[in-house]
């Protein structure tokens, strides 16, 4: 099978196994030789599961032969993040400490993900127990369009092996930010869900109030068909939500003519980049074409929500690691070894900061009841080399104001937001724009991501490997 099999969309690819112009299994061998081929340099993995994902391709090709088909994904390869359990698989978090411990069974989502008949992979590289740095005794993942920059963060292997061809799919997870800025330095779409509209049973916890697990792909519409699969209410989970998982794939065919698009435009320029906020401002161009009524609103002080909510934040945090941490603090890397010894919030500045987060959140609520959704740059600044990447990282303010500024607030409210490519750089680096909209509108969400990618070739462009 030509190698070029790897460029095709994940809705693309299910079709021709549907149709049996190609089996599942082929597919899934020329995905692991290719894997193999670009690993050593990619590091988008952790762990490669060969020999299950064959076997899954097999049943997928059986099914299909005779007469079965389970949806768009059945005879996909995906690759799960390593958050997530899969069943006698170590789910690390990216932690060398979690190698030897192997998942009793699979997290919900990866359940639905088998259910629907999806070939998984392995588990995807991520930063240490979903922060900010990679655990030193892990190699670093390699941004695929430019090796000298960042990946992004805690989801940077599943972004890195969406934008690579390693599979047609990936899930993330995000809690202030990680499925939009990996989704951003690496050129793909990423879907972060109202929260509870996943389930998060089986998922190892980052700050389990602002945890939520969305779908990575090359298109809105492939993530959108994830989505599909892996929303609804799980008993398991009692803060999963109850309502009724529409159609994205057919609510994408409706367009956006007469859909009301907000633009903070004093935010979307204030201490952004130019290149980023020309990106943005040409990407509400491209909305006003397809019919869009474009209107400016005020979006309340979102540096501000994020500062407020840190006490929250870093104390879930230490809620997470309190069985393994400090017991285990020499095995943790340095980061985030630092960042739970300086756990040390007083429960009154607590009780303030989830008291902010109420009235934060009801503020940006009602700023996006304007409008069917609005339009943000991804990250205030151009992605950074790694050298800059460390430098942010010793001054923690300075990097959430960098990477965070545009996303935490939405982990804070709950709300949905889609990322997708919207330019590039003179030095052909990806520029990201972020879509937000109000509670369960993730339909509205894919309906103009999908629209504004029918119309513009920057999720097509492919890094050079």
């Amino acid at each position: 099978m030509s190698d070029a099999i790897h460029d095709l969309s994940l809705l693309d690819v299910s079709q021709r196994i549907r149709r049996r112009q190609v089996t599942s299994e082929a597919v899934t061998t020329t995905l692991l030789e290719r894997i193999a081929r670009l690993e050593p340099s990619l590091h988008a993995f952790l762990q490669v599961l060969p020999e299950t994902a064959v076997a899954a391709a097999r049943e997928a090709d059986r099914e299909l032969s005779a007469g079965l088909w389970r949806g768009p994904l059945h005879g996909v390869p995906l690759g799960i993040k390593d958050l997530l359990h899969m069943q006698d698989v170590a789910t690390t978090a990216g932690m060398p400490l979690l190698r030897g411990v192997l998942a009793p069974a699979d997290a919900e989502v990866v359940r639905k993900l088998r259910q629907a008949g999806a070939v998984l992979l392995g588990k995807l590289h991520m930063t240490e127990g979903g922060t900010a740095e990679h655990h030193p005794l892990f190699p670093r993942p390699t941004n695929p369009w430019s090796a000298v920059h960042h990946p992004g963060l805690s989801s940077s292997g599943a972004a890195i092996a969406a934008a690579a061809g390693l599979c047609f799919g990936t899930i993330g997870t995000d809690t202030g930010g990680s499925i939009c800025v990996p989704c951003a330095a690496n050129g793909v779409c990423g879907i972060k869900p109202t929260w509870g509209r996943v389930s998060r049973s089986g998922i190892v916890a980052v700050a389990a109030s602002l945890d939520t697990v969305g779908p990575i792909a090359r298109s809105v519409a492939d993530a959108a068909a994830i989505l599909q699969v892996i929303a609804g209410h799980d008993p398991e989970d009692p803060t999963s939500l109850t309502a009724a998982v529409p159609d994205y794939s057919a609510d994408i065919s409706r367009g956006v003519r007469g859909l009301v698009m907000g633009i903070d435009r004093r935010l979307a320029s204030d201490e952004v980049a130019p290149e980023v906020a020309a990106g943005i401002e040409r990407a509400a161009d491209v909305f006003r074409r397809l019919g869009v009524d474009v209107r400016e609103v005020t979006l309340p002080d979102l540096d501000a929500i994020g500062d407020a909510i840190r006490p929250m934040l870093v104390m879930e945090l230490a809620a997470a690691h309190a069985a393994h941490f400090p017991r285990y603090a020499a095995q943790y890397g340095a980061g985030l070894r630092s960042m739970l010894e300086k756990a040390r919030y007083a429960p009154l500045q607590v009780v303030e900061a989830t008291q902010a987060r109420a009235r934060c959140s009801g503020e940006l609520r009602a700023a996006l009841a304007a409008a069917d959704f609005v339009i943000l740059p991804a990250l205030s600044a151009l992605i950074p080399t790694w050298d800059e990447f460390e430098a942010l990282n010793r001054h923690r303010a300075t990097l959430g104001r960098r990477l965070f500024r545009f996303t935490t607030p939405f982990n804070v409210a709950g709300l949905p937001t889609l990322t997708l490519p919207c330019a590039w750089t003179e030095t052909g680096l990806p520029i990201g724009l972020q879509l937000a909209a109000g509670p369960l509108e993730e339909s509205t969400l894919c309906r103009a991501g999908a629209a504004f990618q029918q119309v513009t070739g920057f999720h097509r462009r492919r890094p050079s490997l």
